[in-house]
């Protein structure tokens, strides 16, 4: 496995009630006693050193022994979510990640090690999980999170230390059920609809939590990935409190501090309707959520969606657009850009809207394309087509059937069918947005 370097990390286990148990630490020679309470429980907390290995744990009570081999420090992130996060590198039945064949080939690497927790959907929080470390390589990888581990062999590669993650993830599964009882308790709206009898576990509230996140609450980790939020589409309203209240459940249980925890916008998909509107209003919500949780950061996919396919095959690209997050915000990379331009308000000049963005950096650009999903709106509240130029760092937006804008919307649908579409110069696009509130 691997353990987060430079911190303390917690050992536990069990033993027999109110016995003595040692545990002792290669890359630091300590030895460390405790005792065992009346249930067997014990735990030790312990501090790792600098990156390397590989080391030994040893652990012994009476005259058992228990010893952990291969172990290295470095650098442990946790990714969950639903089947986005789940999708395995070599993808599945109509289900491609792209260049998946290329990164099976490159995948040996020794300094990877991947940790899938098995799934499970409990009543009760647990102390315990089933799932095996690997180290990566063809085989493994092929079936370990395509953004997981995309995503370490970043990390790995500019860092030049041994990097961990651990997949936890269950398709389909709602935020509702990835947070404990107390914290979903806070809204009654969402405990509501997601107690119901249903067929489906990864729905219901705090199932997901007490199977597959606290078991690990014990184990040290620098990072959270999270890439969540299909199944909670239709009910967008209250997401962007869930994430937050989600958040703060799990750095108070993970107990090290306010971890960083970067996650992925929803890209846009048909959802039973094109022109819908509720994955637009989604995207909205958790573009909201970012400002609501300290260090924390959004990867937009606006410009990898596919109409037909809710898993976009493009998954080095959100695993890039993860890792510059973690390089600029958690491990000081300089001169990266990493943040998506974002709407910051509109002015207006006889029939022309101007818009001005956060994060603009260097400048926009459409790459060459014409981007075709901007609409505007004049008191009547139609929404019209419009034309786009880029003017310095702003774009001015008309269109000739509005003779004064009142509001502008840009890719607000499930799915924009256009081609071109609103970057920084660095190449991360802008997200969907308008300028109103309109019900309508």
């Amino acid at each position: 496995m691997v353990l987060q370097r430079n911190t303390e990390i917690k050992i536990w286990g069990n033993a027999d009630p109110n016995k003595k148990v040692t545990v002792k630490t290669e890359w630091n020679n300590i030895e460390v006693n405790t005792t065992s309470n009346k249930q067997g429980e014990w735990l030790v907390k312990v501090n790792t050193t600098e990156a390397g290995g590989p080391y030994l744990i040893s652990i012994a009570s009476g005259k058992e022994k228990v010893s952990i081999n291969n172990i290295l420090l470095g650098e442990v992130w946790l990714c969950s979510g639903q089947s986005n996060m789940e999708m395995q590198v070599a993808g599945g039945t109509d289900m491609p990640i792209l260049n998946s064949n290329d990164i099976i080939i490159d995948a040996d690497n020794d300094n990877i090690r991947l940790f899938t927790m098995q799934k499970a959907s409990m009543d009760t929080p647990q102390d315990t999980c089933v799932g095996n470390w690997t180290v990566a390589s063809s085989t493994s990888v092929a079936t370990f999170s395509a953004v997981g581990y995309l995503f370490a062999k970043q990390l790995q590669k500019k860092l030049h230390v041994p990097i961990g993650i651990i997949s936890s993830n269950w398709g389909g599964s709602k935020v509702e059920a990835w947070m404990d009882s107390k914290t979903i308790a806070k809204f009654p709206e969402a405990l509501k609809r997601t107690s119901r009898e249903t067929t489906i576990p990864s729905h219901k509230a705090s199932r997901l939590y007490n199977g597959m996140i606290a078991p690990i609450t014990n184990f040290a980790i620098k990072g959270v990935l999270w890439y969540q939020g299909e199944a909670n589409v239709d009910d967008h309203k209250d997401y962007a409190a869930l994430q937050a209240g989600m958040v703060a459940n799990w750095r108070n249980d993970f107990g090290v501090g306010e971890f960083p925890f970067y996650f992925v916008q929803v890209a846009p998909y048909y959802y039973r309707n094109s022109k819908g509107v509720n994955a637009a209003l989604f995207r909205d919500e958790q573009l909201k959520s970012m400002s609501m949780i300290p260090n924390s950061g959004m990867v937009c996919t606006f410009d990898i969606g596919e109409e037909r396919n809710v898993h976009p095959a493009k998954k080095e690209t959100v695993a890039k657009r993860l890792a510059y997050w973690a390089f600029a915000k958690t491990y000081g990379v300089k001169n990266i850009v990493y943040k998506s331009p974002t709407y910051k308000s509109m002015t207006v000049k006889d029939s022309v809207a101007l818009i001005t963005f956060n994060d603009v950096g260097l400048g926009l650009s459409t790459f060459g394309k014409e981007v075709q999903c901007f609409e505007v709106a004049g008191e009547n509240g139609v929404f019209y087509p419009a034309k786009m130029m880029i003017v310095n760092k702003q774009v001015q937006v008309w269109s000739p059937q509005v003779k004064v804008p009142v509001a502008l919307r840009y890719g607000f649908y499930n799915f924009p069918k256009t081609e071109g579409y609103l970057y920084s110069t660095a190449g991360l696009p802008i997200p969907s947005f308008r300028t109103d509130n309109w019900e309508k």
